[in-house]
Formats: structure tokens, sequence, C-alpha cells
């Protein structure tokens, strides 16, 4: 244990990822419907993925864990063929692309935009293993790549075929060409506020295929998934599979020689650390994985959401910034936001005769609440009431940023949350101090 604990970053993230792969693997062989395994993956790959597509109902479970465990294990192996070093940044890309394993990213539709980023390192000579993350993060709009290859420009789909197969291949290789010089700007936009910084340049890169392929061409826009998806859920598979997941990593920090007051000073640290693993050691980092793993699920058994796939997703996608800043002592103020801003607007939604739809366990707030995740950054540094202040503007423009791009960027939340460092960030730089200021004041005092 102590040769693990004191392995590099970039060994260590190797070696987590594996273990990742490993629980979702060994999961699809322990579902039920392990006997229809290949022929649910075949549904999964060959129908629609556009938001908010649940693989539980279009594949079943044991395909579901499957397509996860099989995405993991190609994400580690583009660290390993291409000897890329995995970091904080890292850690992100490969537990979100996971995530999203289970409503929207396939071990097909991944592809094309991999394509892509290879393309740019070819033409611009650079080293394919510094671009994996870029290579993971492009696949945020790999539902556009299914309906490509599916049923564009048909509303309904007509199958694979070699006209929609190629159109995503080219549109792939735009995507995927474009990312790395969008990821290396995003930050200067958002200012390191937006911890889904690579939801900016994927989000608007949908926001102008949609225009490009849909809106300036006439084509109709095909509907997303059928409600009735929604309605297929597991309590009892996603809390066990997560307990199980998150208390092995609590078990495996202590083994690795964490102490709680080495967990507590993460917690409490008053400067904004958004590199767990190189600041506080591979142990502590693990201890985050677990604790913060069940502080999100048990947020969502709280407010009675509804636990299909896309709910048991989101648990991961927010958790996927577990390595580069969130904890959940600057995550409570988001979800105290959300909370607020559901209870206002409930109330206010009768007196204008509107028809309030936005409770707290709803699909899209619950989404929408994963990625308000990626505001904690503002709770670090000005304080729990600017995070909350974040939260409740995310709710309030979280479910119309879809009309943008279509419901084809899985990283919706991620790229709202960027339009909400747009609007506050310069104004709270303008009027309000930072914590770290407002402590040199009362010291001056």
């Amino acid at each position: 244990m102590k040769k693990i604990r004191n392995l590099p970053e970039g060994a260590f993230l190797k070696l987590f990822f594996g273990f990742w792969a490993a629980a979702f693997l060994t999961a699809a062989f322990c579902m039920p419907d392990r006997g229809e395994m290949l022929s649910g993956l075949w549904e999964i790959l060959s129908q629609p993925s556009k938001l908010s597509t649940s693989y539980f109902a279009l594949g079943g479970y044991a395909a579901t864990f499957l397509n996860m465990g099989l995405v993991c294990c190609i994400c580690l192996s583009f660290f390993v063929i291409f000897k890329g070093t995995p970091n904080n940044a890292s850690t992100l890309a490969v537990i979100l692309t996971t995530g999203f394993g289970v409503w929207g990213i396939n071990i097909l539709n991944m592809w094309p935009s991999v394509f892509g980023v290879w393309l740019y390192c070819l033409i611009k000579k650079e080293k394919f293993g510094p671009n994996v993350n870029a290579m993971l993060f492009s696949t945020g709009i790999a539902p556009i790549l299914t309906d490509l290859m599916i049923r564009y420009p048909h509303a309904e789909v007509v199958g694979f075929n070699l006209p929609g197969i190629g159109l995503a291949l080219l549109v792939g290789a735009f995507i995927g060409f474009l990312l790395p010089a969008g990821l290396a700007f995003s930050p200067k936009v958002h200012k390191g506020f937006d911890l889904y910084s690579a939801a900016l340049p994927v989000g608007m890169t949908a926001f102008f295929l949609n225009g490009a392929l849909y809106k300036t061409m006439g084509v109709a826009l095909p509907a997303g998934a059928p409600a009735e998806q929604l309605a297929v859920v597991s309590p009892v598979t996603v809390n066990t599979f997560c307990c199980i997941l998150f208390i092995g990593c609590i078990i495996l920090a202590f083994l690795l020689g964490c102490r709680p007051r080495d967990y507590w000073r993460l917690l409490t640290d008053p400067e904004l650390v958004t590199n767990f693993t190189s600041t506080y050691g591979n142990a502590t980092f693990l201890m985050n994985v677990g604790v913060f793993g069940l502080f999100i699920l048990g947020y969502y058994n709280l407010i009675g959401a509804s636990f299909n796939g896309v709910t048991f997703g989101i648990i991961f996608c927010m958790l996927a910034t577990c390595n580069s800043g969130s904890h959940p002592a600057n995550v409570w103020p988001i979800m105290l936001g959300y909370f607020l801003a559901s209870t206002v607007f409930g109330w206010l939604s009768p007196i204008f005769s509107g028809t309030f739809t936005c409770q707290l366990n709803a699909q899209a707030i619950c989404v929408g609440l994963c990625y308000a995740n990626g505001l904690s950054p503002i709770s670090d540094k000005y304080g729990w009431r600017y995070g909350t202040l974040a939260a409740v503007m995310h709710y309030i423009l979280v479910t119309s940023v879809p009309n943008m791009h279509g419901g084809f960027c899985l990283y919706n939340g991620g790229f709202t949350a960027a339009l909400i460092c747009l609007i506050l960030v310069p104004e709270l730089e303008r009027f309000t101090h930072t914590k770290d200021e407002r402590r040199a004041l009362r010291a001056g005092k």
C-alpha cells in the first residue's frame, strides 16, 4: 500500500482509472439481464442518444454497465498507447466521459471527434499524449454524431448508411480539430470559475452545428427520447453499486494512509485548490472520491430523484470534479441555491398563472444541479452566499440553453455555468471583496 500511496500522480491515476473500469465491467456481469448484454449494447449503439436518452431503458442494465466499463477502458487505453500523463483535468475527463456512458456516449459515437483531435495533432505536429484530454472532452457532442449516422436528415431512424457515416466523420473531424484551441482559450473567458471548462467550446460548437445542419438548412430538428424512457428506474441498482464503489474508495483511502485530519485540511483549506492529488496526495484524493460520491448520492436520495439511467450518470458527471476543486464543503451552497430557487419560483409561478414544472426533483433540474457544481470556485473565492447566488442564476437558465444547441451538447449545464460566469464574475470583481480581502480588512481593523 505504501508503494501505491507514493506513486507519481500520473501512475496513480492510471491505476485509479483501471479500478474504475473494472468496477463497471464487474457490475455488468452481476446484473440479472446479463443474458441480453450484447443485444442490449447493439440497441445502445444503433439508436439516437440525444438528451436525455436513458440507456437503462434502451439497452438494459447489463448493457449499460458494459458500455460504461468499455468507454472507461478506451479512455485509459489512450493514456497508455499515447503515453499521456493523467492529471486533475484527466480525472474530470475520464469520469465525465464514463458517466455519459449511460446517457449519451457509447463505444461507437465517441470515435469521429477523437479522430478530429488526431488530425489536429498530425497537422500541428504535436504529440498525441498531451492531447488525450482533448480527445475525451470532444465526445461531449457525441449525440449529434449518432444522429448523423442513423437518421439525418430524417426525423425517424433509417439505420446506418454510408452517407451518414461519412458526414459524421466529417463533422467529428471538424469538432475535434477545433477543440484543442478552444480548450486553451476557454479559461480566459470564465477565469477559472467554471470547472467544466471544456463545456464552453463544445457548447458553442454544438450551437453552430445546430444552426448549420438544421436551422439554416430547413431540416426539422428530430425529437429527443420519449419521456417513457425515464420511467425505467432502479433505486436498488443505483444505490447498491454507488455505495459499494464509494465506500470501497473510502476504505482504500484509509488503507493508503489517509487520516481524518488530512481530509479535513482539504475541506477547510482557505486557498482555491484545483489539483487535489498533487496538493494533498493520492490517499486524500481517493477519500474525496468516496465522501463526495456518497454526499452526491445522499442528496439525490433526499430530494426523491428518479433513479433512472440519466440520474445514475449525473452522479458521476458531478463527481468528475473531485480532483479539480469540488468537495462537500464548497458544493453545499450550490445545492442550497437550487433549493431556494425551486421554492421561490414554485411559489411565484401560480401567481403569474404559470405552470411550474421545475421542482427540485424534476429530471432537468437534477441534471442542472450536476453541472452547477462546476461553479464551486465562486463559493471558494467569494464565499457561500455568492455560490448560492450563482446556483440560483444557473437554475434559471439551465432549462433554456438546450434551445441553442438542439439537445446535442452533453455539457449543457457546464455551458450554462460558463454563461453565468460571463454575467456574474465581472460584477463580483467590480463590487465584491473576496474572502481573502475581507479577512485582510478585518485584520486591519
